[in-house]
């Protein structure tokens, strides 16, 4: 009986937080859409939101890059150029790996409509082999809130 208590207790704590996370995941997109705050300050334009129409735009040269084949323990780095061809400032927020073998590093300052940026990534294949594919996942105030860019490539062992 204590099994069976414990297991439905187990499962409504699991269910309630992958609830949650849908309703943050909501509310998050539903912000994207609603217009700015008059006068806001560039301080705290992380986070303002402009209309979808007025929303920058992250266009990259290339969302993917393939570093070919390498030996296992050395690293990548690679940018990831974009430019913002939007209409109001682009404001990265975050940008986070698939896995903590990959660093990415991103402009902290606003990048306004015109100006280009990148996104450095560095890719560490210590204790890696075969095939990769890291993700990197930035956030910003573009709609959609999120983009996505990979680092593929081939891992082999050491001779």
């Amino acid at each position: 009986m204590k099994k069976l208590i414990l297991s439905l207790l187990a499962a409504g704590t699991l269910l309630s937080a992958c609830n949650q996370s849908a309703k943050t995941a909501k509310t998050v997109d539903s912000s994207a859409t609603q217009p700015a705050e008059a006068g806001a300050s560039a301080a705290s334009a992380g986070s303002m939101t402009v209309k979808q129409t007025n929303a920058p735009v992250m266009t990259f040269d290339k969302s993917s890059y393939d570093f070919g084949k390498i030996t296992r323990g050395d690293k990548v780095t690679y940018d990831f150029k974009f430019t913002n061809t939007g209409k109001s400032p682009l404001i990265i927020t975050n940008a986070v790996a698939s896995c903590g073998c990959t660093t990415p590093n991103w402009p902290k300052t606003p990048v306004i409509p015109g100006q280009s940026g990148q996104i450095t990534v560095v890719f560490n294949s210590t204790g890696k082999v075969g095939l990769q594919d890291k993700m990197v996942t930035i956030t910003a105030n573009t709609n959609p809130a999120q983009t996505v860019v990979h680092l593929v490539g081939e891992v082999l062992e050491k001779k």
